[in-house]
């Protein structure tokens, strides 16, 4: 399990598929022989109409940890999103007293659930396509799977193993020292940004503002 202070719980369902969004490259985590095994892969997230998770991805068939994965075996994915070093200095208390330490900032996602292998081609080409479209938005001219000789896309289908992860456990962990005060996490946030980390001081900002709505502790 997830070491989560109370503080720290970001349940929020929208909020995690957000941060899948933002950072689809989760590490594909499972049991082997030999102890556990890690593959780092770009995920596609499927959310059915009662809420529930599927993470679509795929694997080389040259991957070692292929041969741990077998048909309904437990994972573990973990997503990591922005984060960042936290200095004392940025601490009303360091100020004071002295009494601050460093610490780390950040915003992750675990979740478990059970795989099936996937060696369809039309199911792979699929997935393949989707992906690609999905990180090719926003490009100036977007590139498509089917841009490139189909003789060769094909070879590069029989390379692959899809898998697809029903997910049956999410634990959200948004470390953005929620367990300080008001004071405390806006200077951080100012600092982070001073620091030209951007995206997590808009993370902390945006954690602030929804629990201080009207400006208020």
């Amino acid at each position: 399990m997830l070491y989560t202070p109370r503080a720290f719980n970001q349940p929020d369902a929208e909020a995690q598929r957000q941060l899948v969004l933002r950072h689809p490259l989760g590490l594909l985590i499972s049991n082997g022989e030999a102890g556990p095994l890690a593959t780092p892969l770009p995920f596609l997230l499927q959310v059915d109409a009662q809420g529930e998770w599927v993470l679509q991805g795929h694997l080389s068939r040259a991957n070692p940890h292929l041969k741990a994965l077998e048909q309904d075996a437990p994972v573990l994915v973990v997503f990591q999103g922005e984060q960042g070093y936290i200095t004392p200095a940025w601490y009303e208390e360091k100020a004071r007293s002295g009494k601050a330490v460093p610490t780390w900032n950040y915003l992750t996602l675990h979740c478990r659930g059970v795989l099936t292998r996937q060696d369809n081609a039309d199911w792979l080409r699929e997935q393949v396509g989707r992906l690609t479209a999905q990180q090719e938005q926003g490009m100036p001219q977007p590139w498509a799977v089917n841009d490139a000789p189909a003789p060769y896309i094909d070879s590069m289908i029989k390379a692959i193993v899809g898998i697809e992860i029903r997910v049956t456990q999410r634990e959200g962990k948004w470390k953005l020292n929620q367990n300080r005060s008001l004071t405390d996490r806006q200077q951080v946030a100012d600092g982070l940004q001073q620091q030209q980390n951007t995206s997590l001081a808009a993370e902390m900002r945006r954690t602030l503002e929804a629990e201080t709505p009207d400006g208020t502790e």
